[in-house]
């Protein structure tokens, strides 16, 4: 059987599983743009920012931080450490998805995010026998139904954001689509413990300027988070055979 007929299925399968999804990029993709209009951002900074970062927890984190007018390096940094996840995303797929040629796994890279990389490495785990095309197929199909909707709404966001009076304030959404975001998130004690340092972290470290406590407080909490997990034995099992 030819590598198309194998990964076109895989594609789709992808998608389908990632469908759920929807629910959430959607309606966080209208949030950001219309709360990133509300903040100041033309339309065309508003999509330029959704399109290069593609990752709704560190753009609400970032434009948090503008609206607080922090310095522009303030807000790259908090931003690099809320995505700081992503390398350890990147990790957990590189035995999957390594062998794969630059071009694809740059494309992999820009459209790992969490709800890609969470769809795809259980897949990959309970499916060991997958080749390199097929996991491929099936990333990419994840993404369907998450980073073309979020583009899209964010820019639906945008518009109805400059319908909005400048007299609403709607600022008050960001913490709010934070809470949103972490709370289904909670399913392990390692995410568990992890949120928890983050609290105990953001309050010790919550009268450094410009919200630079976010930092620490988010560094603080993957340590932890990973330090519970690997107490609880948790190991990671690269596939066998290394089928393409």
């Amino acid at each position: 059987m030819s590598s198309a007929n194998t990964s076109r299925p895989a594609f789709w399968r992808g998608a389908r599983d990632a469908g759920p999804f929807l629910f959430v990029a959607g309606p966080f993709g209208a949030l950001f743009g219309v709360v990133a209009t509300e903040a100041g951002l033309n339309l065309a900074q508003v999509m330029g920012f959704s399109v290069v970062v593609i990752a709704g927890a560190s753009q609400l984190a970032a434009l948090q931080l503008m609206l607080d007018q922090a310095p522009a390096v303030i807000v790259l940094l908090s931003a690099v450490a809320v995505n700081l996840r992503m390398a350890m995303y990147s990790a957990s797929l590189a035995p999957y998805l390594g062998a794969a040629p630059l071009w694809k796994r740059a494309l992999v890279a820009y459209m790992n995010v969490d709800q890609t990389y969470a769809v795809s490495v259980l897949t990959f785990e309970d499916q060991p026998q997958m080749t390199l095309a097929e996991r491929l197929s099936y990333f990419f199909g994840t993404c369907l139904p998450i980073i073309p909707v979020w583009i899209i709404t964010t820019y639906i966001g945008a518009l109805l954001g400059e319908a909005i009076p400048s007299d609403w304030d709607i600022t008050f959404a960001v913490p709010v689509a934070f809470l949103a975001m972490v709370a289904p998130a909670l399913r392990t004690p390692a995410h568990i413990a992890a949120a928890a340092a983050s609290v105990v972290l953001a309050i010790v470290f919550g009268g450094l300027p410009y919200n630079l406590g976010l930092m620490p407080a988010g560094i603080g909490a993957m340590i932890v988070g990973a330090e519970v997990e690997r107490r609880m034995g948790a190991r990671f099992t690269p596939p066998s055979g290394g089928a393409k």
